[in-house]
């Protein structure tokens, strides 16, 4: 039914030129999706989509629609969760924030691979990471901590601002005995190791991580191997931070030498270290504060960018810690 409001409008934006079927999605569930955001009605018709509802909604509506477009014109995809992330930076009054998102985009050279930040968050992640030496992300799972670095590595690599990379994390045992696992030390720690590995296999060809990794260009090891070292000329990542110990921490961001980079990772509501043991994470985020170079970057649930329901089932937790427990038998 048309829209009897006062206020309601029409707006039409033009199709010429672009893959209809990416735009519209499987069954045009992408239009419906943003016309059950938005509250309005969108029919494609005569090589263009007309928008009719409330003004404000078809003013909102024909933003996100049109944000959509400029990522189809430059390869870049996105999905129904990106959907709804747009539309809530909309809906929060930033009219400017698409742009910037956009502007803050990482290209993989090589690949033409485009890794663009999802949230406001991920955007001043990535900001942070331009502009200072050391930075410490902190934050939930799925919020892109570690994807977003290494993405931010490999573009140093390429631009030749640093020559090479190095990844680390604790390897520690999080409800779990190492020394149970089969194999060698190496083969122990490798699937604590692994979401590094996923990382780089997804930003760059396999054949091109295996000859990086060879050839030490990319170096990948448990935090304990870093003792010792000076890190030069280095990008480097320091994952999972929550579970190194102070001593731990120390010794990492002392490692840096000239002309090196480094990003801290974690999530403070993971923390496996023995209840006594204070996390190097809690400590550097009180000592660390203004000081010039370092910049700490909180992320949140809104920055979640897996699967939705991973954004509701962080906020289950958060919320579930100050919940009274259901006597049994209870409904």
């Amino acid at each position: 039914m048309p829209p009897t409001d006062t206020s309601a409008i029409r707006r039409s934006i033009s199709l010429a030129g672009i893959d209809q079927l990416t735009l519209f999605g499987t069954q045009d569930q992408n239009l419906k999706l943003v016309e059950k955001l938005s509250g309005t009605q969108i029919v494609a018709r005569g090589g263009e989509l007309r928008l009719s509802g409330d003004s404000e909604a078809v003013e909102r509506a024909a933003a996100l629609l049109e944000h959509l477009i400029e990522l189809i014109q430059t390869g870049s995809g996105f999905d129904t969760g990106d959907i709804r992330r747009y539309w809530a930076e909309i809906e929060a009054g930033a009219p400017d924030s698409l742009t910037r998102m956009e502007a803050g985009k990482v290209l993989i050279r090589g690949t033409q691979k485009i890794i663009k930040p999802k949230t406001r968050g991920q955007e001043h992640y990535l900001r942070a990471m331009t502009r200072n030496d050391i930075v410490v992300g902190i934050g939930p799972a799925g919020t892109g901590k570690t994807y977003l670095a290494v993405a931010m590595a490999i573009d140093a690599l390429h631009k030749k601002t640093v020559r090479r990379i190095v990844l680390a994390r604790p390897a520690v045992e999080a409800g779990e005995t190492l020394g149970f696992l089969p194999g060698d030390l190496q083969e122990k720690v490798d699937p604590y190791l692994r979401p590094l590995y996923d990382a780089l296999e997804d930003m760059l060809p396999p054949d091109k991580v295996r000859k990086l990794l060879e050839s030490h260009v990319i170096e990948i090891a448990p935090l304990a191997y870093m003792r010792g070292r000076t890190l030069a000329d280095a990008f480097v990542i320091l994952d999972e931070a929550q579970n190194t110990t102070t001593n731990q921490m120390k010794m990492f961001l002392t490692r840096l030498g000239l002309n090196s980079r480094a990003v801290v990772t974690g999530d403070k509501t993971q923390i496996d270290l023995p209840p006594r043991e204070e996390s190097g994470l809690l400590q550097i985020e009180r000592i660390l504060h203004g000081i010039e170079g370092i910049e700490f970057v909180y992320l949140s649930g809104r920055d979640v960018v897996r699967h939705a329901l991973v954004q509701r089932i962080i906020e289950a937790y958060a919320g579930g810690e100050t919940r009274e427990p259901r006597a049994a038998g209870t409904e």
